[in-house]
């Protein structure tokens, strides 16, 4: 039985690609092992949305090639996808799949295994691309699944290369859904996400919308509560936002990419928003969904970015109820419009920028979560330290919580007071006799206990 390592860089689109390709080859044979493990195929699926992600890629492929100097050698996904000539000439490299080849993967491994010889290169232009489906777990507890049900992106912000990556916006048909969402719940998660590259363009091929999925899984009603993944703010809608306000299974927590909050940097960048837009979105899913997570993506150091640009970005960012940010430092990429404007930021500046965003992300998750205090929460239980008898898990609204409770807890949806802030965590205690004996709290707690009165 031929053995196959995996590794993923990126985004959970990727890793929900990955995961599906691992089922379709312990399907044709193949034994998964992990990575650095013995293995006679090893395949890499990459990112390219920055310099420093194209860097990480290849730093992956130099350390599979000294691991397995004799394992064939796939490298796929975004980066591969752009530059699959560079990819082809690191030492080592048997092929270079593009993301059209991902559907085909087992085939094509073993008939070059077969054939020898490369690197081969099969990467196929996005002239008509199909949709692929995708579901992948969380390797950790297998209490989450990530569903693809949108790839590709049609939009032309001044500064993505991903539009080249990942072809145009193309989605899951309508009445597939339905059948993956079963299976699903059969498989017992009790968290699914829905991703896409640009999840808020979601089209089916006859004519359904994000809003329709939406409202047809809540007519499915599933036995696990929905994360939405990334979405444009254009693409937000009153609809959306009023759904997810009076449902009982879809998280409430949006990502909302801002990038910046200059109205000058914004239309440099076209984006399909301005900075007042924004900042009224926020504030009505704030009105509307009391206790809402809501994160953000921002980009440091775009061509011409000056110092009062980053300040416009750093006091809406400051004012706006935001939850935490997601902070990328820019980078030329290649065959972008961007890659060509005047006034590149100096890269020091770039890095001060991003390391000032990042502060202020840790301070916006911190206040976000000391409002929380005192709340009672579901909470679905992942991971277990046995070192510190605490059990850690997510918030429907995108918590981080820590409790303790026995090792041979279920990971089934829990009950928990949220207690008091400790490092990048809230503490908690479980709300519920039925799995530990601690008791039911009828009163906020801020402070941790003494250690007379811990559990």
């Amino acid at each position: 039985m031929p053995r196959i390592a995996f590794y993923t860089l990126g985004c959970k689109l990727n890793y929900a690609e990955s995961s599906h390709l691992r089922q379709q080859f312990e399907e044709a044979g193949y034994r998964v092992v992990a990575f650095g493990e013995p293995a006679d195929v090893v395949l890499i699926n990459t990112c390219t949305v920055t310099e420093t992600a194209d860097a990480e890629c290849r730093k992956l492929i130099r350390r599979a090639v000294r691991l397995w100097p004799n394992a064939f050698i796939g490298v796929t996904g975004c980066y591969a996808q752009l530059k699959p000539e560079e990819v082809a000439r690191l030492e080592g490299v048997s092929a270079v799949f593009g993301n059209q080849e991902k559907g085909y993967l087992v085939e094509l491994i073993e008939r070059l295994r077969q054939l020898g010889g490369g690197p081969h290169v099969l990467v196929s232009p996005f002239h008509t691309p199909c949709f692929q489906p995708a579901r992948s777990a969380d390797e950790d507890s297998r209490t989450r699944a990530f569903l693809k049900i949108q790839d590709g992106c049609s939009y032309r912000c001044s500064f993505c290369t991903i539009p080249a990556a990942r072809g145009p916006s193309r989605s899951m048909p309508f009445e597939q859904l339905t059948e993956h969402i079963h299976a699903l719940a059969a498989a017992g998660y009790r968290e699914v996400v829905l991703t896409g590259i640009n999840l808020g363009t979601y089209r089916a091929p006859t004519g359904e919308r994000l809003i329709d999925v939406l409202r047809l899984l809540e007519r499915i009603a599933p036995p696990f509560r929905i994360r939405l993944s990334s979405i444009e703010p254009n693409l937000l809608t009153p609809e959306i936002i009023e759904l997810v306000a009076r449902s009982e299974y879809f998280c409430p927590h949006f990502h909302i990419p801002l990038q910046s909050g200059s109205p000058e940097i914004l239309r440099r960048m076209r984006r399909r928003y301005t900075a007042e837009q924004y900042r009224r979105l926020v504030l009505t899913i704030n009105e509307r969904i009391p206790g809402c997570a809501i994160g953000a993506d921002v980009l440091t150091g775009f061509p011409g970015e000056t110092e009062e640009h980053f300040e416009q970005t750093y006091r809406l960012v400051e004012e706006l109820p935001i939850s935490y940010l997601h902070v990328f430092t820019y980078s030329e990429r290649e065959g972008t419009p961007a890659a060509t404007l005047p006034h590149p930021v100096p890269q020091r500046v770039r890095k001060a920028r991003t390391h000032q965003l990042r502060l202020l992300s840790d301070l916006k998750r911190q206040q976000f979560y000391r409002s929380a205090l005192g709340s009672l929460r579901t909470v679905i239980p992942e991971t277990y330290n046995p070192t510190t008898g605490m059990w850690e898990g997510w918030t429907e609204n995108y918590i981080r919580v820590r409790f303790a409770a026995p090792p041979t807890l279920p990971h089934e949806p829990l009950a928990i007071r949220l207690c008091w802030l400790e490092a990048d965590a809230v503490v908690g205690v479980v709300a519920d006799n039925s799995y530990t004996p601690l008791p039911i709290l009828t009163e906020p707690c801020a402070a941790p206990p003494s250690s007379s009165s811990s559990a």
